[in-house]
């Protein structure tokens, strides 16, 4: 062999080497939480395998929970950054705020934030910028409507129905500025606003409501309450507030109706675009894409401890009855 053939073919495999080597060391990814959800792990799992990403063998993940407690958020997303991740994961606004403040560089990959736009993570949806893509919880405009709205066909009567939010979640400040005021003069309803920012705060919220004589409630969908599903769940029952709320689990815990978006489906996509991320592929040439699936739940039990009929325009279009 000449020697500078032999050069090249040296050089080749060397080059071969490191390339095996590369892509033979673990990936690693940060994830961002309220708190563990054994279900969407899951699906997370399973639909990494799917894309060749096995915990453990090509793939390490360093999980962080702020349980419900926002003030947690700025350090626990320095402590992700710091561990230099290929790619961070959260699923709130609060938490996805805090990692944008903490990294300009690491890829961010949100799930399920109503208003990625409204409240200053990415751009646009279609050009996002930066750092950070995702999937966004609602499609923008008039959900709150129509929450309520399907609230009251179950509570027809329904002429004052009481708001919980949390003032420290910046979807929720957008909200109250923007679309609630829009939301009351358009279906001319009353909508008193009763706050919760802790655990302990969600009683008092309740009793706000009950004190008001609202006649019913909407959960707009928050991790505290998410976090909290069976104590909101309760409080609904024990002042006898009719209720909806954002997501699934609240139906399972007893709650009366839900219309939000598929969650599980927000994390399966999600999955792919952590391969994507995974592979090179920069947050900014992803897309934030909106949910395409959408759940209403009715829990019937509830509905009958109540003393509410369901009205077959809402039997007809529910997803689920929980008996």
């Amino acid at each position: 062999m000449k020697r500078r053939e032999f050069i090249v073919a040296i050089a080749a495999l060397l080059i071969s080497r490191r390339r095996s080597q590369a892509e033979g060391m673990p990936r690693r990814v940060g994830a961002l939480g309220n708190s563990q959800n054994l279900a969407i792990t899951k699906v997370l799992q399973e639909g990494l395998r799917d894309h060749g990403w096995i915990e453990g063998k090509n793939l390490i993940i360093d999980n962080r929970y702020f349980e419900g407690h926002a003030e947690r958020l700025p350090a626990l997303a320095a402590e992700l950054v710091a561990l230099k991740p290929d790619l961070i994961v959260c699923s709130s606004p609060q938490a996805a705020l805090a990692l944008k403040s903490a990294t300009a560089s690491i890829p961010i990959l949100f799930v399920a934030v109503a208003d990625p736009v409204g409240i200053g993570l990415v751009q646009s949806l279609s050009r996002p910028g930066g750092n950070i893509t995702g999937f966004a919880a609602i499609a923008p405009g008039g959900f709150i409507g129509k929450r309520i709205e399907i609230l009251r066909e179950l509570v027809p009567g329904a002429s004052k129905i009481a708001l919980l939010v949390n003032p420290d979640n910046p979807i929720h400040r957008l909200e109250l500025a923007e679309e609630i005021p829009r939301t009351a003069l358009k279906l001319g309803v009353a909508l008193p606003i009763v706050e919760a920012r802790t655990a302990e705060e969600l009683d008092a919220a309740f009793a706000s409501a009950a004190a008001q004589h609202a006649d019913a409630i909407v959960d707009i969908g928050d991790p505290l309450t998410f976090q909290q599903a069976p104590r909101v769940v309760a409080l609904a029952a024990k002042h006898h507030l009719p209720a909806t709320y954002l997501f699934r689990q609240s139906a399972n815990e007893g709650g009366l109706i839900v219309y939000g978006p598929d969650l599980f489906d927000l994390f399966r996509r999600a999955v792919g675009y952590v391969d994507k991320i995974l592979k090179g592929t920069k947050p900014s040439d992803l897309p934030v894409e909106q949910p395409t699936k959408f759940e209403l739940v009715i829990n019937m039990k509830t509905a009958k401890a109540l003393g509410l009929t369901v009205p077959p325009s809402l039997l007809a279009r529910a997803d689920e009855l929980i008996e």
